[in-house]
């Protein structure tokens, strides 16, 4: 196994340009890559160029909503194992309900807390971290047992 970790890599779509610089801030001290896109086709280009382990995302964008990018990317077989945290200022339980069922992770309200963002991703990251690692151990085994 390889214990050569690289940064892990989070996109930041938000069509709000002070959003972004923020969540950017925020997130300054983590050992990670950041990039950014500002609508949801934008979003769904960089998912598959950028191939972020996490994607911070706004459900009201322009071109595609953050629900309708959550179902886009929940769906696709190569890009379904990212973890989405959508952060949002709708606050409606019919919001929450439509983010659950769109498929995100988790979800933050705008204004966000900085403690509450970082502590969030920084979960998000380790669990991808794990998810990943039982993927690689699952198919060693299958190897390893197909070689029997």
């Amino acid at each position: 196994m390889d214990s050569s970790k690289t940064p892990d890599r989070i996109l930041i779509a938000d069509d709000n340009e002070a959003n972004r610089e923020l969540l950017e801030a925020y997130l300054a001290d983590l050992d990670c890559e950041t990039d950014f896109a500002v609508d949801g086709k934008e979003t769904m280009e960089k998912a598959t160029s950028f191939k972020p382990d996490l994607i911070l995302l706004d459900i009201m964008m322009p071109k595609l909503s953050g629900f309708e990018v959550c179902e886009k990317i929940k769906k696709d077989p190569e890009l379904k194992k990212i973890m989405i945290l959508m952060v949002t200022a709708l606050n409606e339980l019919g919001d929450i309900e439509r983010a659950v069922d769109a498929g995100t992770n988790d979800f933050l309200q705008k204004p966000v807390n900085r403690v509450e963002l970082l502590k969030r991703v920084e979960n998000m990251l380790q669990l991808k971290g794990v998810t990943d690692e039982n993927e690689r151990l699952r198919q060693y085994i299958q190897q390893v047992e197909a070689s029997d």
